[in-house]
């Protein structure tokens, strides 16, 4: 998985040369984000956000009344 996000970082770099600077500036975030999607232990995608210190129901336990 790695060879694949290391060669669209390239792809999208060898695109950007002869783009138009807001397109150049679009491919190359986008480049510099497979750059970090193929770096081993990385985690490459998306993490899970930090456990909730109320449980929902707790939030929600009143009358029901507004």
């Amino acid at each position: 998985m790695e060879e694949f996000y290391k060669s669209f970082a390239q792809r999208a770099r060898d695109l950007a040369e002869s783009a138009d600077p807001f397109t150049k500036r679009r491919l190359l975030d986008l480049a510099q984000r497979y750059d970090l999607k193929s770096r081993p232990g990385s985690g490459g995608g998306r993490t899970l956000p930090p456990p909730r210190a109320t449980p929902p129901t707790a939030l929600f336990s009143g009358s029901g009344e507004a």
